[in-house]
């Protein structure tokens, strides 16, 4: 399953390449066995066509991948698994008509943002802590990394002003992982806020042994730390779902990403798009464009120090050339060097004719 918005992007490409050659050479036959998820009529999607492939799911422009998920993007690998993707729909609906509710005190979202607009002074000034007590929720904060810090994280607001918003998002599972820093959130230094996410249903796989219930232990483990929390003025707020199903899934991302609408507004930014990540890929993009030009410069066998490859290439950062040299020296076999990269004045590049 290759997923890419606009099929251009580097990373899915290289991952769909490798994962390709390895199909092949295992004997499999790549147009019958592959699926593209993208824009209609993008790069990917015309080659899914062209070669065609097993599937094509549409990924409309509009639509953001991190805000994805309820779409092919995520539903795609939902059904892959067998999980009820009509449930897990249902539930983000539910938790959409709640976050339209105009009456704040019934609408959960814009409770949530509203919390996040009291902690951090609607500057993001405290991070957020996601602590869900449940393992199949692990991955769940960095979901929500993508999710917030991708959507809030602006320099400029609606009306040009420079307001670099944010909302920093860490965490993990409890409550094994927040050991790692449970001990700082409720002695150290107070710049943040936790947001417990409680499972009343315990896994019902896990044998109760010698009258030690597994589940009861998780459930003592969140109220002492949300007391000890407490307990020192740290702020921290609950979401509790009575069980975690495809269903209450969908509900929790829903509300989330209604959240993160509502906060927006709230703060006068555009959540919805992402000009700094776009200048990440096109600084990538130039990176990978001066490697191949450096490469071109040194066709000649002539070893050359930095500078005078920055001579021939014009207007170039010596740091980055340094960088690039660096890394295909020590994977590329056609390239040698000479001297210290300690010092890097002292090197020498060339490549073997």
């Amino acid at each position: 399953v290759v997923v890419s918005k606009s099929g251009g992007t580097p990373e899915p490409r290289i991952g769909m390449d490798q994962s390709r050659y390895a199909l092949e050479q295992l004997g499999g036959n790549w147009s019958q066995q592959a699926v593209a998820i993208t824009m209609s009529n993008s790069k990917l999607d015309n080659l899914a066509l062209e070669e065609s492939w097993l599937n094509r799911f549409d990924l409309p422009e509009w639509v953001g991948g991190r805000t994805s998920i309820t779409g092919a993007v995520g539903l795609l690998p939902l059904a892959l698994i067998n999980s009820d993707i009509d449930s897990f729909i249902q539930g983000a609906s539910k938790m959409d008509s709640y976050t339209r509710i105009s009456d704040i005190q019934q609408n959960p979202a814009a409770l949530l943002a509203t919390a996040w607009l009291s902690s951090g002074d609607g500057k993001g000034k405290k991070d957020m802590v996601i602590l869900p007590y449940k393992d199949q929720l692990e991955v769940f904060s960095r979901y929500l990394q993508q999710l917030v810090m991708e959507s809030l994280g602006k320099q400029l607001d609606r009306q040009g002003n420079v307001v670099q918003q944010g909302l920093s998002v860490y965490g993990n599972k409890g409550s094994t992982d927040q050991h790692a820093y449970v001990q700082q959130l409720r002695d150290g230094i107070d710049n943040f806020f936790v947001t417990f996410i409680e499972v009343l249903e315990d896994n019902k796989n896990i044998t109760i042994l010698n009258n030690c219930s597994p589940g009861d232990f998780l459930s003592g483990f969140l109220q002492g730390t949300r007391s000890a929390l407490t307990e020192n003025g740290k702020q921290n707020l609950t979401i509790t779902i009575k069980q975690l199903s495809p269903y209450t899934l969908g509900a929790l991302i829903a509300l989330f990403e209604r959240t993160v609408g509502i906060y927006g507004e709230l703060i006068d930014i555009n959540a919805y798009h992402q000009p700094g990540v776009e200048a990440g890929k096109k600084a990538a993009a130039d990176v990978i464009g001066l490697q191949e030009s450096i490469d071109k410069v040194l066709e000649d066998g002539v070893a050359r120090s930095i500078d005078e490859i920055k001579s021939i290439l014009g207007n170039s950062s010596s740091e980055t050339i340094y960088w690039i040299i660096r890394h295909v020296v020590n994977n590329n076999q056609k390239y040698y060097s000479h001297g210290d990269w300690g010092s890097p004045a002292s090197i020498r590049v060339g490549k073997t004719m």
